[in-house]
């Protein structure tokens, strides 16, 4: 039962996630108006507005122009629904549970807002460093959180590494690399895992982005020049870093 809600729960909130990814690129309101079909613009009634259930049950389309819904709404509330389960597995009902819930759900709404957008809202980031910063001054959370001075130091070599990074690049090539936004969202995940996530989030994520981009540079398709969303691939290495960071921190040692 305790399972059914929690799934609930991070459907309710994927839900929402898909509503932020969709209007804070716009600089509208997220609570502001009911949803609306981003096609034709008709009001969508709430029984057509289930998490997952709906688009399913109206074949991914919509009800009034027929015109097909991006999968990314199904992807979205299916990832809150997983993330949300595993984390109440992993932690039961505590407010570790809570604040990795919110963590997470900032991080999917980053990901696909910087995949499509190319940029990384500061009203999602400002107070997720806020956050991480003032839970770690509470000793009774999980050990995967560090203390305040480790999660000071974080946030402070998160933002610091990327900024120099930026600075030196525009230095040598004269133009724009990385954007403050990336900085700002390592920052976030000093605050939140210490300063020993750092060199590792970078690396993976640096390994992950070119891996990927490895097939359209062959194909020249991209260069290495070409503007990349890089917050996924910092994600994608911080959630890497949480699962294996033991296995991390063993070798390190």
């Amino acid at each position: 039962m305790d399972l059914l809600l929690v799934g609930i729960l991070g459907s309710l909130w994927g839900s929402f996630a898909n509503v932020c990814i969709y209007r804070l690129p716009l600089k509208g309101g997220v609570v502001k108006g009911r949803s609306f079909c981003p096609k034709c613009k008709k009001k969508i009634f709430w029984y057509e507005n289930i998490p997952v259930l709906s688009y399913l049950i109206l074949g991914g389309k919509c009800s009034k122009c027929k015109k097909k819904i991006s999968t990314q709404y199904l992807i979205v509330e299916a990832i809150s629904i997983i993330s949300f389960l595993i984390i109440y597995y992993l932690f039961g009902i505590s407010l570790t549970t809570i604040l990795l819930m919110i963590l997470f759900l900032s991080f999917l709404i980053i990901f696909f807002i910087d995949l499509k957008h190319y940029i990384i809202p500061d009203v999602l980031t400002f107070p997720m460093m806020a956050l991480g910063f003032f839970k770690s001054f509470d000793p009774n959370l999980s050990p995967i959180f560090p203390n305040y001075i480790n999660s000071l130091l974080g946030g402070i070599i998160g933002y610091g590494i990327i900024w120099f990074l930026i600075v030196f690049y525009k230095k040598i090539r004269n133009k724009e690399g990385m954007g403050l936004g990336d900085a700002k969202l390592l920052a976030v995940i000093g605050f939140w895992f210490g300063w020993i996530s750092i060199p590792f989030v970078i690396f993976l994520s640096s390994v992950t982005a070119l891996i990927i981009v490895i097939p359209d540079l062959l194909k020249k398709s991209k260069k290495l020049s070409s503007q990349i969303p890089f917050g996924p691939y910092i994600i994608i290495a911080t959630m890497i870093f949480i699962v294996f960071k033991d296995s991390f921190l063993h070798a390190m040692l």
